[in-house]
């Protein structure tokens, strides 16, 4: 019997974001981002955004993606982040160092992962990590209640894996601690450090996924997985609503560009 279109993020349901049209989401959005990145974390200071709504160049272009509990109520947000006018990401800037040999997709073809977060209240396990993943050594959680986190991280990157196929995006970038990369692969997504780590609010290097191998390897290991990711268990549409959604939530250092 198939899994049906829950079985991986039961308590969540998680969307594209259309700033133009979700504008009350967004600017809650706008708002976690403000708390984290300012207030929380200190990365950005808060004094240059004086409505306490942090945002960048890169959100005109960038396609947003949000999680919602059963009250609608915002639990994780992440974003994906095209090259620019340049053919250039943000992960270029801070850690311009890669590998020798490292040689880049067209940039047409990728995009870089960034501002992924998941609200606090949602991290209850010892090892979790803000991103939604934990850094125990275990294989894959079984999704229980009492673990939401890796639900929220895997139903946003579900919406994330559903936008590239259909944008033709191939390739994923991310700035990040090699933990998280550690951690993320053990949920099924897994990334190539193409350079070395940098100090860029605390020691983050560039990664890559090739999405057609990342596909390859969850079909090995776990088909359902792949199935749901690529939304053969329900119909996952890219739909606009209007919903309002701000509390507490914090982020881990991947994309903090």
């Amino acid at each position: 019997m198939p899994p049906d279109a829950d079985e991986f993020a039961p308590d969540f349901i998680s969307r594209r974001v259309f700033p133009k049209v979700d504008q009350a989401l967004m600017s809650g959005i706008l708002g976690l981002r403000f708390d984290v990145y300012c207030q929380e974390f200190g990365f950005l200071p808060a004094s240059a955004y004086p409505d306490s709504r942090e945002t960048d160049e890169h959100d005109s272009t960038a396609a947003h993606f949000c999680a919602l509990d059963r009250r609608h109520a915002l639990a994780g947000y992440v974003r994906l982040v095209p090259a620019d006018s340049g053919g250039r990401f943000p992960f270029q800037q801070h850690c311009p160092d890669l590998f020798n040999g490292t040689v880049l997709p067209k940039a047409t073809e990728a995009g870089e992962i960034s501002r992924l977060m998941v609200c606090q209240r949602y991290r209850r396990r010892r090892g979790d990590t803000i991103a939604g993943v934990t850094l125990s050594t275990q294989a894959m959680p079984k999704m229980e209640r009492r673990n939401d986190s890796p639900q929220i991280t895997l139903s946003m990157f579900r919406q994330m894996y559903l936008h590239s196929v259909h944008s033709g995006i191939q390739y994923w970038y991310a700035a990040m601690e090699r933990s998280l990369a550690r951690a993320l692969a053990r949920l099924g997504f897994t990334f190539v450090a193409i350079g070395p780590a940098t100090d860029y609010y605390g020691p983050v290097a560039p990664y890559v996924a090739d999405l057609r191998e990342l596909e390859g390897a969850v079909g090995r290991v776990n088909p359902a997985l792949l199935r749901w990711l690529s939304g053969e268990n329900g119909c996952v549409k890219e739909e606009s609503n209007q919903v309002t959604a701000k509390e507490p939530c914090a982020s881990n250092r991947i994309g903090d560009a």
